[in-house]
């Protein structure tokens, strides 16, 4: 039988490291993937086929983010009724988030490729550009369902506590993305539907590696009557996906209109932003990470009752965010240079990215924090804040980049990340002490009426035991 990892119980900063460091391995070896990736096009290709590519990461982030955010609310339930032991609820749980991502699959292939033309236009691409960018965005949506069942199969790994498997999983396929990118664009001279062929070919193998993990566990094997009757849990379900989806799409709604101004500028513009956006991602991940360790933690903690246990492992979260600020924000505000070059090859283009970096990089701490405090407050059942601060977040984007592109030009950028992140911590944190100081109060107010009922019951057996005596 392939095992379970349960969080609620053990040392708080060791269950969260074992748990942390295969998963920011995963997320870091996906995001080292996407820098080759982004290299590999930009060196074979050049600069505009890289402008091309990262024309599409708003409206990737938008459909995938989307996505990603369900399965992502969809393993909040699932560890809640594996923390709390209900296992009949989990595979109900489990069944129904197969179904759901299989519909929402279908729905969101269709439209994206439909409407991808359209999206392109609005957004401004420049016409040197515009062949590449369909060609890679049909590819890219055409596979979508890959990325969909790796994302549900792996989530639902995190919710079981198993953050090796998805790690496994990601080494196999950045192994694979890595040498098919190489085969076909210097090889077959294929143009940048090679490098999206080989990311869907890669998504495939990953979420094929996380359900044979899947199929090894008794407890999560599913019946036929798993996948009936389920209307409950389909509430359950969207109750925690769909704000979390949402999330992540109004914050990509955000990013679409800094794309707009930014294509507005020029293609060296748009690679440049292009490379930033990789960069902020890929420093960013210590700290998702911990946000995902985090949303796991407190899920299950929260199902088994024991909030005082979220309180501590928010502590163990927020330092592994603390420290890589530290580390990671220095590199982007000391070696811009250095880290533009790696993608870029035009002067332009670097000298843009050497305005942006060291502007986010001294901020980072914002974004750091913010995604542990946003998955603990998920991770509790309050999926509604998060998404309001993705509202916050996206208001707050829009802002700055109408009202200062035309002052300070491509900075201004940098300047709209910074302040969104700023809104949405402010939110997400409050949220937070808010609502674990109320679980927590009221944990004690039972506790102490328990205790005060057991003393009374004690006493009227002591009492009625000495009449006894007496007698």
């Amino acid at each position: 039988m392939a095992q379970t990892y349960d969080l609620t119980k053990g040392k708080v900063t060791p269950l969260i490291l074992k748990f942390f460091f295969p998963m920011f391995l995963t997320n870091m070896l996906q995001q080292i993937y996407l820098i080759a990736d982004t290299s590999i096009v930009g060196k074979g290709l050049g600069d505009n086929a890289l402008a091309a590519v990262g024309n599409m990461s708003s409206l990737n982030f938008l459909v995938i983010g989307f996505s990603m955010g369900l399965a992502n609310g969809f393993s909040v339930s699932i560890a809640k009724e594996f923390g709390a032991k209900n296992y009949d609820n989990l595979r109900r749980a489990i069944a129904s988030s197969v179904i759901l991502s299989v519909i929402v699959a279908v729905i969101l292939t269709v439209l994206s490729t439909l409407f991808l033309p359209d999206f392109f236009e609005t957004i401004r691409t420049d016409s040197s550009i515009m062949n590449d960018s369909l060609t890679y965005g049909y590819i890219m949506f055409g596979g979508l369902a890959a990325t969909i069942a790796y994302n549900i199969c792996s989530s639902v790994l995190r919710a079981l506590g198993d953050s090796k498997t998805p790690f496994i999983a990601i080494i196999i396929s950045t192994i694979l993305n890595i040498i098919l990118d190489i085969v076909f664009i210097f090889g077959f001279k294929t143009g940048v539907e090679g490098a999206a062929a080989a990311t869907i070919f890669s998504q495939l193998l990953s979420a094929f590696v996380c359900f044979l993990r899947l199929r090894k566990i008794d407890i999560i094997k599913l019946k036929i009557s798993d996948f009936r009757n389920n209307s409950f849990m389909y509430k359950e379900l969207f109750k925690n996906g769909l704000p979390m989806a949402l999330m992540n799409s109004i914050t990509a709604l955000g990013c679409m209109v800094v794309q707009y101004f930014v294509n507005g500028l020029g293609v060296a513009y748009t690679s440049a932003y292009s490379a930033c956006s990789k960069f902020i991602n890929l420093f960013m991940q210590p700290s998702c990470t911990a946000g995902f360790t985090m949303s796991s933690f407190t899920s299950q903690n929260y199902g088994a009752g024991k909030y005082s246990r979220i309180q501590d492992g928010l502590k163990v979260c927020l330092s592994i965010a603390l420290v890589s600020y530290l580390a990671l924000g220095s590199v982007m505000c000391f070696m811009p240079e250095a880290l533009a070059k790696l993608m870029l090859t035009g002067n332009e283009p670097v000298s843009l990215a050497k305005e942006y970096l060291p502007i986010c990089g001294a901020m980072l701490f914002t974004v750091d924090f913010l995604f542990v405090f946003r998955s603990a407050v998920q991770g509790m059942g309050k999926p509604v804040i998060p998404m309001i601060s993705g509202i916050i977040e996206m208001c707050m984007r829009i802002l700055v980049i109408v009202l200062f592109i035309d002052k300070i030009g491509f900075s201004a950028t940098a300047y709209a990340d910074v302040v969104a992140w700023i809104g949405a911590i402010s939110l997400n944190c409050t949220a937070y002490h808010i609502i674990i100081s109320k679980y927590i109060r009221k944990n004690s107010d039972i506790h102490k009426n328990r205790t005060y009922f057991s003393s009374m019951y004690n006493s009227s057996i002591s009492h009625k035991m000495k009449s006894i005596h007496r007698m």
